[in-house]
């Protein structure tokens, strides 16, 4: 089998800090086992500009070829791509609105993985116009659409249930050497530690986090990420312990040693940083009906939240109130739950699905 894999949402070299690595773990797994996968990065250039993305020439950089356009990919898009063969691949995966608007143009069979991005694009009226239509006609010619998440199927679904009978959804793993066999550590309920990691984007909400949980004892919030805004952060509540920016291995490590995660962000379309964290052992807390809530079952292996001060400062509230007994129970429920999304068995999942829809 070979795979065209064509996306915005990808490095085009390993040193890029700021765009997720999530798809390229995609191509990683079917590439170690036997599939061979081509990547197209098609860079709207406005789009690059509003959200600061690293600005690549035209051209192959070792395994992804990057093509610059001015438009958002209208007329013969094959232009720039001269000399480069499409008739030898079997199946086309397209992500984000640009990977999908792209593949339509090729007239090639492609399954479209479906991101917040693209419910953006779907609902917003600032996209009904242009954008919405182009979009649904390429979805209407798809093999088949990949959602990145059980909530984001869902709202999808929800939206365009005609589409049901070729929808499945396709979530991330995280890689198993950093699953946890057993808890490191005891909770100690009188000094809770809870940790947040996040870029301190607007709708990450760690604002309204630090607020939550200022005036309940016994708790030490502890801050991984960066961005604008930090100072503003830090003004909060002083007594907050920020770490910044660290390497993976080191997320890791604070990881492991903190009883609680909590990140009340909106509009992930899934959320690594979860996954990391109930391998570590953490009771993982995310909001509701958001990124990976319906991996996250509220009550059953972690809790679910809504993004506000009230709703954080209860569930702390709740957590700091159950019998060490119970607690343990949710750490091994998380635990259990996230054997199941390994990085290899969320590929094997993904490829089996796109063989299906061949």
């Amino acid at each position: 089998m070979k795979i065209l894999f064509i996306t915005d949402l990808y490095p085009v070299k390993n040193e890029e800090k700021t765009t997720p690595r999530t798809l390229l773990n995609f191509v990683r797994g079917w590439r170690n086992s036997g599939v061979e996968v081509d990547v197209l990065k098609p860079n709207f250039l406005l789009n690059s500009f509003v959200r600061r993305k690293p600005f690549y020439s035209t051209g192959l950089y070792e395994n992804v070829y990057n093509v610059n356009y001015y438009s958002p990919f209208l007329g013969d898009v094959k232009q720039k791509l001269k000399g480069y063969s499409f008739t030898s691949y079997d199946i086309v995966v397209a992500h984000m609105p640009s990977g999908i608007l792209f593949a339509d143009k090729l007239g090639l069979p492609f399954i479209a993985g479906i991101h917040n991005s693209d419910l953006e694009i779907l609902t917003n009226p600032l996209y009904s116009i242009h954008f919405k239509k182009r979009e649904l006609v390429a979805l209407e010619h798809s093999r088949a659409i990949a959602c990145r998440s059980y909530v984001i199927m869902n709202k999808f679904l929800e939206m365009f249930p005609q589409f049901s009978d070729k929808t499945f959804v396709a979530p991330s793993g995280i890689d198993e050497k950093y699953i946890l066999n057993d808890f490191t550590h005891n909770i100690n309920k009188e000094n809770l530690k809870i940790v947040t990691c996040a870029n301190f984007k607007k709708r990450k909400n760690i604002d309204k986090l630090i607020i939550a949980l200022k005036d309940i004892a016994d708790v030490e919030l502890i801050i991984i990420g960066d961005g604008e805004g930090a100072d503003k952060l830090k003004a909060i509540n002083r007594n907050c312990i920020f770490l910044g920016r660290l390497p993976n291995e080191s997320v890791f490590d604070v990881l492991k040693n903190s009883d609680i995660f909590i990140l009340p962000s909106v509009n992930e379309t899934f959320g690594m940083v979860y996954l990391e964290a109930m391998a570590s052992g953490c009771i993982s807390i995310c909001t509701s009906n958001d990124g990976v809530d319906g991996i996250i079952k509220n009550g059953e292996n972690g809790f679910t939240v809504e993004p506000n001060e009230e709703s954080i400062k209860n569930i702390i509230k709740k957590i700091q109130d159950m019998d060490i007994s119970e607690l343990n129970i949710i750490r091994e429920n998380s635990l259990k739950t996230i054997r199941q999304y390994t990085e290899k068995a969320c590929c094997e999942n993904y490829l089996s699905n796109i063989q299906k829809y061949m």
